[in-house]
Parts: C-alpha cells; sequence; structure tokens
C-alpha cells in the first residue's frame, strides 16, 4: 500500500493507473476510520482494480464553535485498517497541501444545502462540496464511495458530480450499524455510556416512524412530528431536527405517495449525530440501509 502526501503525487498516480486501463474506486474520509468506512472500502476494492483512500480533516466543513481541534485523529490506526481492506494507495495531505494557497474560491452547495442540517450549519456544505470538487479533480475519473448515514452529503455531492459535469460515479452504501443499532460514526467517541444508550432514541424514532408508514400513515408533518417528539422526551437529547422529505430534492413531504426519506438529528453532548431511514408507503420499511 502506497501513502501519497501531495496532490501532484496522488493525481500522477491516478492517471497513470487509468492510462494502464485499470479502473479507479475511491473513498474519501476525514480518518478515524470505522466499519463502516471498512465496508465502503470493500465495495470500492470489489467494483474496481484499484483503491484509493484519501485521509483528510477538512477545516472548511467546520464552523466557528464546532469541533475542528477536538475531532478524532489516528492515522497509524487508519493506515492499518487501510491495509487490512485491500486499499492500494492512501492520500494523507496536510491542511497546508490542501489549502496552502487557498485564495479564498469557494464552490456553492446550491439550494439543497440550507435544508436539514444546512439549517443549523449555514457553511457545512459549501465546505463539503469544495474539498470534494478537489477529491473529484486529484482522483479524475472514478468511482467514488460516500455512505448513506450522511444522506443530505450524498445528494449535494451528487448534484455536484452533475451540476459540473465532473466524469465521477458517485456511489451510495448502506448504513452500517452497531450490534444495537446505533449509526456508526467518528463521533461515537465523545459519548459517555449515559449518552451512548440514549442516542438509540434516534434509531427508535425512525423504526417508529417506519412502523407508522407501513400501517398506513401518509401525512409527512404527523410523521416528523412524531420522530421529533420521541427524541424530545429522551432527557439526555436535544433535538436538533425531524424531518421526512423528498429523498432526491430534499424538500419536505406533505403526503408519502412516493418513498420518503425520513431524517433525524439531535446532541448528546458535545456529539451532535444524524440518522434516516428510507420508508415505502403502503409496503413498509426499505432495508436497504441496515
Amino acid at each position: 500500500m502506497r501513502i501519497l502526501a501531495t496532490v501532484a503525487d496522488a493525481q500522477r498516480m491516478f492517471e497513470k493507473e487509468r492510462e494502464a486501463g485499470r479502473r479507479i474506486g475511491f473513498v474519501p474520509t476525514m480518518g478515524y476510520l470505522h466499519e463502516g468506512h471498512a465496508s465502503l472500502v470493500r465495495r470500492a476494492r470489489a467494483d474496481n482494480d484499484i483503491v484509493g483512500v484519501s485521509i483528510f480533516v477538512n477545516p472548511l466543513q467546520f464552523g466557528a464553535n464546532e469541533d475542528l481541534s477536538a475531532y478524532p485523529r489516528d492515522l497509524d490506526r487508519d493506515l492499518d485498517i487501510c491495509e487490512r481492506e485491500g486499499a492500494d494507495v492512501v492520500f494523507a495531505p496536510g491542511t497546508e497541501e490542501m489549502y496552502g494557497t487557498d485564495t479564498g474560491v469557494r464552490v456553492s452547495a446550491g439550494p439543497m444545502a440550507t435544508k436539514l442540517c444546512g439549517r443549523t450549519r449555514p457553511e457545512h456544505f459549501d465546505g463539503v462540496v469544495t474539498v470534494v470538487a478537489k477529491l473529484f479533480n486529484i482522483a479524475g475519473a472514478c468511482r467514488m464511495y460516500f455512505g448513506q448515514k450522511d444522506a443530505q452529503q450524498l445528494v449535494v455531492i451528487r448534484n455536484l458530480a452533475r451540476a459540473l459535469n465532473f466524469p465521477v460515479e458517485v456511489v451510495g452504501c448502506p448504513i452500517v450499524r452497531e450490534s444495537d443499532g446505533l449509526a456508526m460514526s467518528s463521533r461515537n467517541v465523545y459519548l459517555n455510556d449515559d449518552q451512548r444508550r440514549s442516542a438509540l432514541v434516534l434509531k427508535r424514532s425512525l423504526d417508529a416512524a417506519a412502523v407508522a408508514v407501513a400501517e398506513g400513515e401518509s401525512d409527512g408533518r404527523r410523521i416528523a412530528e412524531m420522530m421529533a417528539a420521541q427524541i424530545s422526551c429522551e432527557p439526555l437529547a436535544r433535538l436538533d431536527y425531524a424531518a421526512c422529505v423528498d429523498p432526491e430534492t430534499l424538500d419536505d413531504l406533505e403526503r408519502l405517495d412516493v418513498p420518503a426519506l425520513c431524517a433525524v438529528a439531535a446532541w448528546f453532548g458535545s456529539a451532535r449525530l444524524i440518522d434516516n431511514m428510507t420508508v415505502t408507503p403502503a409496503r413498509g420499511i426499505d432495508r436497504r440501509d441496515d
């Protein structure tokens, strides 16, 4: 496994592999890898000839009072996981390498970035699409793999690739959960034991919404209110949002006559966690994300 730290070296390597006729799979991460990330690497390994992983904590997607300095980091552990899962190359640049000549140019994520998480993190998705656009250009024509847990991010990045004609196929992969149902996240490390138990309310609220839809509930507002009420009743949870939206536009759904994305976010101590589930009217739960 090769470890590269410069944009130029990574671009040269990926271009050389393409010229040799090899298919490239790429997994962008902010490090502190867990089984969710490992599943993306395995999917990329199954689909492609060459697998690259990036490890870069992107400062542009953190707000002024967010956890950039505290975000967990363990590069040696991350490299061990990448090698174990069959990555061929890890691109691990420093901030100076990625933004050292930064002139303030940013990519706009557009209106989709103002919904859901964007309501309380107004600059977050512009930071995401700026770094992803850079990674699109560094990796070149490839398949790039993202987890469905960050459902809004996945929609925004797919829109970025389409809107700016990047030669990248954006591949969404299922949520990976702990044995008790908590969606895997690098930020789970922030939770103490009580908060960890409380965080399970996110999945319970989604499960309850799915049951309600399966039993015939079709009012999107009532579904969102039901999820919000369940999370708000958990003493250690501070609700950010609960929503029932169109999976492609992220617009709130008044009535469910198509599959819907149920999405929730809440604070547990210093950890802001998100989760989601796709539900299908009359047929119940779409379990592709389990």
